[in-house]
């Protein structure tokens, strides 16, 4: 069945107002009742000069994005999805690792709840083989420089019925069938959550140098599901790449061994990876 708008409450936005920097240094989060995309919302708010550490979060999105412009809407209140402000300092040849890097902070923290959750290169967080959250980053130039736009979805409270294609899955349902306890997260918290795994995977990767980045690479791939599976790469001209993918390189790009030997693809350079099997 269907849950109704009671059995789903809102945000808790006196716990919201203070997670900085009570809970999570750095961030301002505001909430808005509807928005069609956050990363749309948060993006304006980067061009008209916001500082980095804005998080917009919606009770109910009615046009998000995602990679390719694939676009979905989820029942009011049934998802977390919001956008965080990133002004990064690190050059700009690594901002390539922004949606690893908020892919894993999600994965850890559902994990952290007693989700049996993983990444799937690049960016999307799964439970077994389904699709329980996505991420979208966009770069933004505005007058202060480039900034990066992290948008984060996380089916919460999606019903079985609910769920925008068959592939997906909530925290709801896999509660249901044992995990976590068997009650999905408290929205807010969940929330609090993530943005804290997501502050401290940034502020590492911000931070820095050969061993950081060697420690990012080692637990992003821990964490990838995609790691040690026949893969199908599927890329823009539409030729296909098959093989094992062996290893996430230092530069987040994906190593498949091909027919032809070894191929790094970046998360831009292909349409889909999908199991090959």
């Amino acid at each position: 069945m269907t849950a109704t708008s009671a059995e789903r409450p809102p945000l808790d936005e006196t716990v919201l107002s203070a997670i900085s920097p009570d809970l999570v240094p750095g961030l301002l989060v505001e909430v808005v009742p509807q928005a069609p995309s956050t990363n749309a919302l948060v993006a304006e708010r980067a061009r008209a000069g916001a500082p980095e550490g804005l998080v917009v979060v919606t009770e109910h999105q009615t046009a998000g994005r995602g990679r390719l412009d694939r676009s979905w809407e989820t029942p009011a209140r049934s998802a977390l999805t919001f956008s965080v402000l990133l002004r990064p300092t690190a050059p700009t040849r690594s901002w390539p690792w922004l949606p690893l890097l908020a892919g894993y902070a999600v994965d850890k923290a559902l994990k952290a709840d007693g989700f049996a959750a993983g990444v799937k290169w690049p960016n999307d967080v799964l439970i077994g083989d389904r699709k329980v959250a996505g991420i979208l980053v966009e770069r933004i130039e505005t007058e202060g420089g480039p900034c990066a736009v992290v948008g984060i979805g996380i089916n919460v409270g999606l019903a079985p019925e609910e769920l925008p294609v068959p592939t997906a899955t909530s925290l709801a349902i896999e509660a249901s069938h044992g995990s976590a306890g068997g009650t999905a997260p408290d929205r807010t918290r969940l929330l609090v959550d993530v943005l804290a795994s997501l502050r401290e995977s940034y502020d590492a990767w911000q931070a820095g140098g050969d061993l950081a980045g060697m420690r990012l690479a080692e637990s992003y791939a821990d964490a990838c599901v995609t790691v040690g599976r026949q893969v199908r790469v599927d890329l823009p001209d539409g030729s296909v790449l098959t093989g094992m993918a062996t290893a996430i390189d230092p530069s987040g790009h994906l190593v498949v061994a091909g027919p032809d030997g070894p191929v790094a693809v970046g998360a831009g350079d292909v349409v889909h990876v999908r199991p090959a099997d």
